[in-house]
């Protein structure tokens, strides 16, 4: 059970959110193609992006900037860059936590060490005329590649935002220990814009990054071939400078929070049917974190659980029937169910999928018998289970310091890092 003070502010969150849901299923607005990617600012307390400031571990070695990639929609990006300089360093042989389903080879010493990161060589940081940067100024020459992970938000697919203070916090935790670049989406959000719009928004962005690259090797081409003279003139008004300096679309991770793990599923099984045409990118590995679940026939989480803490099952269903069109509501809608049958490919063609669940979530059960499918098919596919902890424990902004917050972006990262290094394997769980 968790503690009085978190059970108290559970309970005025609930009351709250209700009291937000039922307002906008009062009134809910006409569907938009241009729609809202966040509520006001009263409603997130958005993060403003930050300069960066390399020479220290904490929050702020990672640069933030924000981004507007589609002017017809409210689709908004947040990137997070790591320091290209300092690593943070993980626990020695820290493994994985409270693992539900131990895999074949667990006989291997579990959660050998995060390596540190190399430092490379580096000459990117500008001087403060630099500003339209944020202060940053990437040196495609002498850059190191990174990862990208792409990042969904939770909030019952009508609150949150990419730029909110947890969210802000959160990916740049996640883009410090995997060192990464975190591109958060902003996607539309319900009633609004309803059903598929946020699922659209997610294909959109991969597109966009995908976009990106092949802009940035047209422009490092065309500069081949125009010597020095036309250095760069192409990339710096095409794309963006910290895509084209640093991202590695090659090694690209889906992480979805909540609402954002089933938009994060859908991403995923729509880059599996793209196949090549998503050519440079490449979806090695997905994170669904206590996923937003649901289906008509209840488990048994849903059952002994339905008045969990945060986000109760009453509450859950009107926000499904605020993002679902009164037509095609359903429980077992593909975005609400993953195992309705002809939902998409094949599972076993599905990226490898690590779930995190919440012991206290009414929702875990139907996140762990989807894993149990993936797994049936041969799918990387295990199970982050921890104990006493509620929907949302590593994200929420009032639970982000707690020790599980913590050491929950620290398992994620160790498993993650199995797919996006580029010595290969090197790290068992």
């Amino acid at each position: 059970m968790p503690p009085v003070a978190i059970q108290l502010y559970s309970l005025i969150f609930k009351l709250l959110l209700r009291r937000r849901l039922s307002a906008a299923a009062a009134a809910p607005a006409s569907s938009s193609s241009f729609g809202v990617s966040s509520r006001p600012a009263a409603e997130h307390h958005p993060s403003p992006p930050s300069k960066p400031s390399f020479s220290s571990a904490g929050p702020d070695a990672v640069a933030t900037k924000d981004l507007h990639p589609d002017p017809l929609s409210a689709l908004h990006l947040r990137l997070f860059l790591p320091s290209p300089q300092s690593a943070a360093p993980a626990a020695a042989n820290a493994p994985l936590r409270r693992n539900s389903f131990p895999q074949p080879h667990d006989g291997h010493a579990p959660g050998q060490e995060l390596s540190r990161r190399a430092s490379a060589s580096f000459s990117g940081v500008a001087s403060p005329a630099a500003s339209c940067y944020g202060g940053y100024l990437p040196t495609a020459r002498s850059a190191r590649r990174l990862p990208v992970i792409v990042q969904f938000h939770g909030g019952a697919f009508v609150t949150g935002a990419a730029d909110s203070a947890a969210n802000d916090a959160f990916c740049r935790r996640v883009a410090r220990l995997c060192d990464a670049i975190v591109v958060a989406v902003g996607y539309r959000l319900a009633p609004e814009s309803r059903y598929p719009a946020a699922f659209e928004d997610g294909v959109t962005v991969l597109k966009w990054i995908a976009k990106q690259a092949n802009l940035a090797a047209c422009g490092r081409t065309m500069a081949r071939g125009a010597g020095s003279g036309g250095a760069d003139s192409f990339g710096a008004a095409m794309v963006e400078p910290w895509l084209a300096a640093h991202a590695d679309p090659s090694r690209c991770v889906l992480l979805g929070v909540s609402c954002g793990a089933n938009i994060a599923d859908y991403v995923a099984r729509k880059a599996v049917e793209a196949g090549r045409l998503l050519d440079p990118i490449k979806v090695v590995a997905q994170v669904l974190m206590y996923p937003f679940f649901i289906g008509s026939s209840p488990t048994q989480s849903e059952l002994k659980l339905a008045n969990s803490y945060f986000y109760d099952k009453s509450t859950c269903l009107l926000a499904w029937k605020l993002f679902l069109t009164e037509g095609e509501f359903s429980l077992d809608h593909p975005a609400a169910n993953p195992l309705v049958p002809g939902k998409g490919p094949p599972l076993k063609l599905m990226p490898p999928t690590l779930t995190v669940v919440a012991e206290l979530d009414w929702m875990k059960d139907r996140a762990i018998a989807y894993s149990e499918e993936l797994r049936k098919v041969n799918v990387d596919a295990p199970v982050l289970e921890y104990k006493d902890a509620v929907h949302e424990f590593a994200t929420l902004d009032v639970l982000l310091k707690t020790p599980q917050a913590q050491a929950c972006a620290e398992d994620i990262s160790i498993w993650v890092k199995k797919y996006i290094s580029l010595r290969g394997h090197e790290f068992s769980y």
